[in-house]
């Protein structure tokens, strides 16, 4: 594998192989199976494993989930026609068996689709549980594998406005558990799921409830304020709010929670849920001006007009369980993390 072939990831994977170098060695010679691994989280995590085999000449023996392994090889062949990466054709939503027993599963396959989630409730909750349900179904046929779980943020329901960041204790109210829509709820019975493994030996199931994230793989073109700005302002601006710029948001790197994921799965404890992301929190409207300067030096346009008399809404983590109990930390910052990943998608466009 060439760096060019990376370009220009390669600064963020050497600091991922150099910061998780304990948790990465850890791995080595493990049977790793991944869920999602074409996704945001799973590509990056797929990414930092064979790069650090590249770098150290050791780690896990992987192999990944996939409903196109054709279209998989296309997307990424240094991850797959190289053979770094070994592929399971299959669907999350039907039961499926590993070719050898894994030591340790990464379980990322999540819908997140806005769209599913509102015209199809339903099929996003079974996804989910049904997914948890069958990767259970491996994990109890193996030896008590290690099992790391991305969950969400949004198991939380909708935040308090007094409360500034979220803990791993927070429990949603009767109103904030009305309120939850198929994707919420689908998580919180996929926690609930892993627990129940937990407590019959099934598995070691560490939970990550993740929140939000920049960098690139990020797509421009769905659900996600900064990578929409960031489309915004590639295109030449204005970079457009569709609301009123007042709910706060807080965004981590993705090198970063590759770090932190690889710290939960070696080190995380078993039975335990862990916030990641950043608590660092910033308002969409700061978000959006900042984009616009870091990226194209473009107008800002905000549809909405705040109303003061309602307190402004809040996803926020409080990330201290993650920082006390793993070491772990924020290596960039928000306005790095959006150059890196504008920069990403320039070149992709070339």
């Amino acid at each position: 594998m060439s760096t060019k072939d990376l370009h220009p990831l390669v600064e963020d994977l050497d600091r991922i192989v150099e910061v998780a170098a304990d948790d990465l060695a850890s791995l080595d010679g493990a049977r790793l199976f991944v869920t999602g691994g074409t996704g945001f989280v799973g590509t990056w995590l797929l990414e930092a494993l064979v790069w650090s085999r590249h770098r150290r000449g050791g780690g896990p023996d992987l192999e990944v989930l996939t409903r196109d392994p054709e279209g998989f090889a296309v997307r990424s062949p240094h991850l797959a026609v190289t053979g770094a990466v070994g592929m399971l054709r299959g669907d999350i939503r039907s039961p499926f068996m590993p070719s050898a027993v894994p030591d340790v599963i990464v379980h990322a396959a999540t819908p997140a689709s806005a769209v599913l989630n509102e015209s199809s409730p339903r099929l996003m909750y079974d996804t989910i549980v049904d997914g948890m349900r069958n990767v259970l179904e491996v994990a109890a046929s193996a030896s008590r594998p290690r099992l790391l779980f991305t969950s969400s943020g949004a198991v939380y329901g909708r935040q308090p406005p007094d409360v500034p960041g979220l803990t791993e204790g927070h429990e949603p109210g009767v109103e904030a558990l009305a309120d939850l829509g198929a994707y919420h709820r689908g998580k919180r019975e996929a926690e609930r799921l892993g627990e129940a493994a937990v407590a019959a030996g099934d598995a070691e199931v560490v939970t990550g409830r993740l929140f939000a994230f920049a960098g690139p793989y990020l797509p421009i073109d769905a659900h996600f304020a900064v990578g929409n700005f960031i489309r915004d302002a590639l295109d030449g601006g204005p970079v457009v709010v569709g609301g009123d710029g007042t709910p706060f948001r807080s965004y981590q790197y993705a090198a970063d929670l590759v770090v932190w994921l690889l710290a939960l799965l070696v080190r995380g404890e078993s039975g335990r849920a862990y916030n990641v992301g950043s608590d660092e929190a910033v308002d969409i409207a700061t978000l959006a001006r900042t984009v616009a300067a870091e990226v194209g030096d473009v107008a800002v346009e905000i549809s909405g007009t705040p109303n003061p008399s309602r307190p402004a809404e809040r996803y926020v983590p409080d990330c201290s369980r993650a920082r006390t109990e793993l070491g772990l930390a924020n290596s960039v910052s928000l306005e790095e993390a959006i150059r890196r990943t504008a920069a990403w998608h320039r070149v992709r466009e070339r």
